[in-house]
Order: C-alpha cells, then structure tokens, then sequence
C-alpha cells in the first residue's frame, strides 16, 4: 500500500516524472500526485508521494526536505490530516442553529 509524504514548494515547471526521480534515490516510489488547479492547469506548487514503506517515507522527510528541485528548495513532512464534513453539509464550521 505504501505511506505518503507531501512535498511543497514546487516550481510549477516540475513534473511529476522529476520528483519520482528525486524520491527513487531514498526508495521504491509507488505513485507521485501533484496538486493541479482545476481552472488553469497549472500545479498549485505541492503535491503526495507514495513511498512503499513507512521507513522509506522517514527517510524521504530526513533527506529531502530542503533539498533543490528545479530552482526552490523543496519541503517534504508527513501530509496533514485530511479534514472530514460533518454530516448536514455544515463542513467544519459547525451550523448551529440560527434564531
């Protein structure tokens, strides 16, 4: 299954053939999703790696955050918890009830 890692501060011009290239050299990389803006097109300058496991994606954090890809240095963390809505369409801002 693997264990990802999200990797920020990403030229747009990357590609994702470029940070699967980067990341191999911790590991087996399973699958490399970048973050594209659905109006343009273009990456929102972050993206997911799939490391195949969890020793490769400590790795990955270790070595590679700051690293340069392109011209910027990139960040590579464990990604940030995936929020959930509540049921009822009220998202994470709750909705009480209105008087």
């Amino acid at each position: 299954m693997g264990v990802e890692v999200y990797v920020g501060h990403l030229s747009s011009a990357v590609t994702e053939d470029e940070v699967q290239k980067l990341f191999s050299v911790v590991g087996t990389v399973t699958s490399v999703h970048l973050v594209v803006d659905s109006v343009t097109g273009e990456t929102r300058g972050c993206g997911y790696v799939r490391m195949s496991t969890e020793e490769e994606a400590r790795e990955a954090i270790d070595l590679l955050n700051g690293a340069k890809l392109g011209e910027l240095l990139i960040t590579v963390k464990n990604p940030p918890p995936k929020s959930f809505k509540k049921p009822g369409g009220q998202g994470d801002r709750g909705g009480g009830h209105r008087r």
